[in-house]
């Protein structure tokens, strides 16, 4: 059988000119009505049965094949972020302050040539779940399609997921075994004091002063409550208060987050964030409430699942492309949420040496990378729905 790489390269160029086009017009999170149209257009065209608004915005595609019992689900993510675009390209963000920063667009384009080459060649036997998420970059996307019964409505045996990684060749895929990706939380701490003339501060309970202290205060929570073998960050991001120069506020705001490898920490921290905001507070006559928030769970890839992903991928590149054992990331990914529902593994992409990092405006996805991930996805499924076993490979 010719390399999956090599089919898909046969409608690169048509694939490119499609994650361009969604490039150009991003949405943020639970808004990505046009992407979403797109990506059901497609499918359906295909000859693949169609599902919307799952979760909001959120499509599924089914593809029945053959007479095997077997199901699967692949994802990606379809949001942008709220960033100025600063790359200069052709095919630039036509929506201001929106971009295509972390690269969704190619991984929903890498999701639909896999979608493509599935429909055309059949090579399975079972059902697979073509699953585009809304939402992912701290709006709840993951949640909000498992809330509305994704994997009720559409069960999987095993779910895949994948990330393009600047810094890293095109052709290239690394993996982390277990533990992958930290699970994140938000939070906003409110203090409440008394508003007074800044030149009469003994008039006031100063909010500002306060939220110093604790400040200072919080960065005792991973030092002296988390054990030294645990990997743990706790950042304060953004301090409100006040809009004069001369009135102390009635109230100022702390915001930041947490992040932690494992469900039990994140616990931890929340616990001792509870007892020490009032707490000091207090000490100041002032009052505080904290809002704790879980944004993403952490990531754990399953044993099983993480070896056949990355047997594919040595299988379409050679070993020596592929990394199986790459450290874990601190960063966050609510794809984490569906793995805990469903086993399965997410993967790294190479988006090429010279990309600029996510989150960045002068990122952009990598269109070589198209082939390489678009393939991975579909000998996944062909080699879990093998035809030749009526159903699931071992």
């Amino acid at each position: 059988m010719p390399n999956a790489i090599e089919q898909i390269r046969r409608y690169h160029a048509e694939l490119t000119e499609l994650r361009r086009d969604i490039h150009a017009n991003p949405e943020l999170g639970l808004e990505e009505h046009r992407t979403a149209d797109i990506v059901a257009q497609k499918l359906a065209e295909w000859g693949i049965e169609v599902h919307r608004g799952v979760g909001g915005t959120g499509v599924v595609g089914v593809l029945r094949s053959g007479n095997g019992h077997g199901r699967m689900g692949l994802r990606a993510d379809m949001d942008a972020l709220p960033i100025e675009e600063a790359t200069g390209l052709s095919y630039a963000s036509r929506n201001r302050g929106t971009m295509h920063a972390c690269g969704h667009d190619g991984h929903t384009t890498m999701l639909l040539g896999a979608a493509r080459y599935l429909a055309e060649t059949r090579d399975l036997s079972g059902t697979v779940h073509f699953i585009f998420q809304p939402g992912e970059e701290g709006i709840g996307g993951a949640l909000a399609m498992l809330k509305d019964g994704l994997f009720q409505r559409f069960p999987c045996d095993a779910v895949f997921g994948l990330h393009n990684r600047p810094g890293m060749a095109v052709g290239r895929y690394a993996i982390t075994p277990g533990a992958a990706m930290a699970g994140g939380a938000f939070f906003d701490i409110v203090v409440t004091g008394r508003g007074a003339h800044g030149a009469r501060p003994e008039e006031s309970i100063d909010p500002v002063l306060v939220a110093c202290h604790i400040g200072s205060a919080l960065q005792s929570i991973v030092s002296r409550n988390v054990s030294p073998r645990e990997t743990a960050a706790l950042s304060i991001t953004r301090i409100q208060g006040g809009d004069a120069y001369n009135v102390i506020p009635e109230t100022a705001t702390l915001s930041g987050t947490a992040r932690t490898m494992r469900r039990e920490t994140m616990t931890l921290i929340e616990q001792a964030m509870q007892r020490l905001v009032p707490n000091v507070a207090a000490g100041f006559g002032a009052a505080a409430s904290v809002d704790f928030r879980l944004i993403f769970a952490p990531l754990v890839n399953h044993q099983e699942h993480t070896r056949e992903i990355a047997d594919i991928a040595a299988e379409l590149v050679g070993e020596e492309n592929v990394d199986r054992n790459k450290p874990p990331a601190v960063a966050s990914e609510d794809f984490s949420f569906m793995l805990e529902q469903v086993p399965g593994a997410y993967i790294n992409i190479g988006n090429g040496e010279q990309s600029a990092p996510v989150h960045n405006p002068k990122y952009n996805f990598n269109d070589d990378a198209i082939p390489y991930g678009s393939a991975l996805f579909a000998r996944i499924v062909e080699r879990r729905l093998a035809r030749e076993t009526g159903g699931e490979a071992e």
